[in-house]
């Protein structure tokens, strides 16, 4: 059966991983995901991620950072689905947690956080927020 949301999968495995305490998680490799997880490792919300070439596919292992014992990630959701895509301006970005959480976004300039998009003045698609 094939995958209806590749993303909302990667941040379910994610979010799955961190309840489990896992120190890593795996995931389908794709460009958008990887663009998608540089912007959670520069942000600090990952220690970081590498290509897994272990089986006939490729995967992104993915290694999840906690803080004193609980996951650096409180909350993570996906905002633009298949079934109802989401789209903001620059001006019009939602802020998370009043500034504390990011929000993830396609722009023409790349996968961006909410913060680096308005500063950039580009728009684009909302994928995820995190805090």
């Amino acid at each position: 059966m094939a995958m209806t949301d590749p993303l909302g999968d990667m941040l379910t495995r994610i979010r799955n991983g961190q309840q489990a305490k896992k120190d890593s998680v795996l995931s389908p490799a794709s460009r958008l995901r990887a663009n998608v997880l540089e912007v959670l490792a520069r942000e600090g919300y990952i220690r970081g991620y590498s290509e897994d070439e272990t089986g006939k596919h490729k995967a992104l292992r993915i290694e999840l950072k906690y803080f004193e014992g609980e996951p650096a990630i409180k909350h993570v959701s996906r905002v633009s689905k298949p079934g109802r895509r989401v789209y903001s301006g620059s001006k019009e970005l939602p802020h998370v947690r009043n500034g504390l959480g990011i929000t993830i976004v396609s722009t023409p300039k790349g996968v961006l956080s909410d913060a680096e998009a308005r500063s950039q003045n580009v728009g684009g698609e909302v994928l995820a927020e995190v805090f």
